[in-house]
Order: C-alpha cells, then sequence, then structure tokens
C-alpha cells in the first residue's frame, strides 16, 4: 500500500514517475488486466491474488466534454437525446410525480485532510484530470418537459445554498436532499419550480475535514417512516484508523421524525444508488469497492441489503477474501461477510442503480437494472465510462450485463462524458447524468424517442 509519509528519495521517484505519464495520460503507472472482462461481471466473478505495488496502477481519462452535436453512442435499437444540456457537474437524477426532473448540481466540497502528502497530492490532480474538484454548483434544478418531446423546455432553480448535495427523494410533500453532512426536509406541493421555504435538518450525516467519500444518497420506504442514506468510507482501506470509520462505509437508518439514525448494513466501502427492488420489495445498492491491488481486483458491485448484514470492507472483500494491508484485522468479522449478488467489473465506479418499471424498452428489459458506470483511474485498460443493463429474473440479476449506452471515451482515450445518476421518466424511457459532459442524455427504444 503506498503510505502517505515517504522518505526523501522513494517521494522523489514517485514524482518523476507521475510527472513523466502525465502527458500519456499516466498509462506508464502499475499492471495491466489479465482477466476477461465478463468475467468479473455475476454472481461468482474470478478473483485473481492481490498485486499491491508502491505505485498503483494509474490511467486518468482526461475529461474533455463533447464536441458540438457530440452524443453517447446507443444500443442497437434503442436511440438517445439531449433532454437538457449546459448542466454544471450533474451528478443525480430524480423524478417527481408531474414527469418533472430534478438534477443535482454538485461537486466535492472542500476536504483538507483527504490524503495529505505526495499520494494525496497527485489524487487531487488525478480528480481535476477526470472532471471533479471544481467548485460546487450547489443547487437542485427542476427541468420541465411541456410538449413531451422527450426535451426539457424550461429549467429553474429549485434549491440553491446547499452543500454538495447528491441524493434527493420525494416522499409524500416532502423532499429530502442529502447534503454532504446532513439530511434536509422541505416542503413541496406538485407544479413547484422553486422552493423558498426554509428547510429543516432532519439528521446530520458523517463528513469532516477528510470526508473521503463524499456523496451522500437516499431513498425512502414505502410509507414514508424511515430514510435510508448511503455513507462511504473515509478512506481506501481504512488507513486513517478505525475511529475515522464510525458510520460510514454502510447505510443508515434515519427517522425523519425525530432524526434518529442507525447502521442498518455495513462493510459497503462506497454505496450509492440505493433504491427498492419493484418484485422483491428489497433495498438495492451499488458499491464501489476497494483500490490499488491490481487492474482484476476488487470488483464493484450490486446487492440487495437487509438490517444487519456485513460485507466485508475493510477486512475481506467477496466474502471471506481478506485484504492483508488492514492494521487492524478481525477474522471474526470475515466469517460472517456476505457475498454480494452481483459484480459489475473492476474499478467501474457503478454510481447510479435503477431499476426498469417502465415500458419504453422490450419486455425482457422489465424489471431488470440500469447501471450508470463512471468509470475507472486504477485500472488498465479503462473499465466502465458506460450505462449498462442488468436482467433480472424473480428478482435477482440473471445473466451478462448488456451494454445501453458508450461512446463516452473518444479514440483518443479523452473523458467526452462520464455516466453517473440514472432514472425512469414518467413515460419508461432512462436518463442518465453526465458530470463532465454537463447533460442529462434520455434514452429509449429507437421507435419511442418522445413523451408521448
Amino acid at each position: 500500500m503506498l503510505k502517505n509519509t515517504l522518505s526523501a528519495p522513494r517521494a522523489r521517484l514517485l514524482v518523476s514517475a507521475a510527472a513523466l505519464s502525465l502527458p500519456l495520460s499516466l498509462a506508464a503507472c502499475g499492471d495491466s488486466s489479465k482477466i476477461p472482462a465478463e468475467q468479473q461481471f455475476g454472481a461468482n466473478p474470478t478473483l485473481p491474488a492481490p498485486n499491491a505495488s508502491l505505485i498503483p496502477t494509474i490511467q486518468v481519462a482526461d475529461a474533455k466534454g463533447w464536441p458540438e452535436g457530440g452524443k453517447p453512442t446507443p444500443a442497437a435499437g434503442m436511440a438517445v437525446q439531449a433532454y437538457a444540456t449546459g448542466l454544471q457537474h450533474p451528478r443525480t437524477v430524480r423524478m417527481l410525480p408531474n414527469g418533472d426532473a430534478i438534477v443535482a448540481e454538485s461537486d466535492a466540497p472542500p476536504k483538507p485532510d483527504d490524503g495529505k502528502g505526495v499520494k494525496g497530492f497527485f489524487m487531487h490532480l488525478f480528480m481535476k484530470k477526470a472532471g471533479s474538484n471544481n467548485p460546487s454548483a450547489n443547487r437542485i434544478t427542476l427541468l420541465r418537459d411541456k410538449d413531451g418531446d422527450g426535451v426539457a423546455e424550461t429549467r429553474s432553480v429549485l434549491l440553491s445554498g446547499l452543500n454538495s448535495p447528491f441524493g434527493m427523494v420525494l416522499s409524500g410533500d416532502t423532499l429530502y436532499v442529502a447534503n454532504t453532512d446532513a439530511v434536509w426536509a422541505y416542503p413541496y406541493k406538485e407544479g413547484d419550480t422553486t422552493i423558498s421555504a426554509q428547510g429543516r435538518k432532519v439528521a446530520d450525516l458523517p463528513a469532516g475535514t477528510i470526508n473521503h467519500h463524499w456523496t451522500k444518497d437516499i431513498t425512502a420506504s414505502p410509507d414514508g417512516s424511515k430514510l435510508y442514506v448511503t455513507v462511504g468510507s473515509n478512506s481506501n482501506v481504512a488507513e486513517n484508523g478505525l475511529d475515522a470509520e464510525k458510520d460510514r462505509a454502510a447505510v443508515l437508518e434515519i427517522d425523519p421524525a425525530s432524526g434518529k439514525s442507525r447502521v442498518f448494513a455495513s462493510g459497503l466501502r462506497n454505496p450509492n444508488g440505493i433504491t427498492y427492488n419493484p418484485v422483491t420489495k428489497e433495498l438495492w445498492v451499488a458499491v464501489n469497492e476497494r483500490d490499488e491491488i491490481g487492474s482484476d481486483l476488487v470488483p464493484d458491485y450490486m446487492t440487495s441489503i437487509r438490517d444487519g448484514e456485513f460485507f466485508g470492507w475493510p477486512f475481506s472483500y467477496y466474502g471471506n477474501h481478506v485484504d492483508t494491508r488492514v492494521k487492524e484485522q478481525r477474522p471474526d468479522l470475515v466469517a460472517k461477510a456476505k457475498m454480494p449478488d452481483y459484480a459489475l467489473g473492476t474499478h467501474t465506479a457503478s454510481l447510479g442503480l435503477a431499476f426498469n418499471t417502465g415500458d419504453a424498452f422490450p419486455p425482457d428489459y422489465k424489471n431488470g437494472a440500469f447501471v450508470g458506470q463512471h468509470g475507472s483511474w486504477n485500472r488498465k485498460p479503462p473499465s466502465g465510462y458506460k450505462v449498462i443493463f442488468v436482467p433480472f429474473v424473480d428478482g435477482k440479476p440473471s445473466g451478462q450485463p448488456r451494454d445501453v449506452l458508450t461512446g463516452f471515451l473518444n479514440d483518443k482515450g479523452e473523458a467526452q462524458g462520464r455516466p453517473v445518476g440514472v432514472a425512469i421518466d414518467k413515460a419508461g424511457a432512462l436518463l442518465v447524468a453526465d458530470d463532465v459532459g454537463g447533460a442529462i442524455w434520455r434514452v429509449t427504444s429507437s421507435a419511442k424517442v418522445g413523451m408521448n
């Protein structure tokens, strides 16, 4: 594991190696994948021996944005069009009952103690190259498609002055927003284009000056009695100490009336995309697994979660595969670590998860899951940078994933866009938030481009 404190010669070596690799998108560092990509998807992914090294595998796609008229490439039989463009780092998109879409325009908050030293310096540089670490817009924008043609004609600022918002959920007449440091509640009535009422803080969330995984996603139970919030870890593998991980790498259950919270499920390094499976009524999340042990470890995944379940982080991955880098080993916890339901490929940074409850796609897409894969930095060749669909049968993933949107990387390996959140609109089409492209893309079958 690369430590934050290095000897002077070793630090110079790292600086030189990284500096020399920058013009080549950092492709000179680290190992390359040796396992076919399809073997790292599904219920039983191939897991090789870990390959830790002083300098981790680094290949960062420069964030360039789309050329004039550019857009992602849809799968055969599908069509894509811009629902909205000119947004500032849109991260998540959610639908309101009247068909309006709301978008969190957000970036990372200040994190002065996240990754100090040589490693922290370069990680900040890499994230900048990847299109992040810019000033956050800190707002939620409402998009409205008045004429049903699949393009939002109007936009308005629904909420502003937030603190790196990410998750949003409407429950009854209350819109809950998960900022990086707290859940807030706002009154909402159908048709609102702006909310001027003072918000109410529901509960604080783990944040602070490290706040390594800053995104907090949220959903509500069907009856509105509970909120479920994702909180990522404060490190890669607990190198900041376990005290810094209190209530992190977990899904928290929050009582919206009292603000009381507890850990619902844990050992989830960086969960996002929390949502209910429409068939089983179980909570599901997409999880970003650990870095820096090779291009073929560890697959990200999506999984159902139940009260009290533990998924291994930081002590193990994929059940009982022990991570020897962790200083404080816990074999008792490793013994009860649950296997995830479905691997999503190594280092794909799968952030968005939405079940297909609409009718805009063929019947074999019904109740399966769309996944927004933001894209790798710790893998050669790159992985992710696309939206995939995972078929489900009887409420469980079944079979290999299918590409839905590709083309986010150009032929030079530059990122024209990076998909994040996904949602199903009122007509059943798929909306995709693209933070580097500053757009929301709308995907449907070729014959059903509009809303009607």
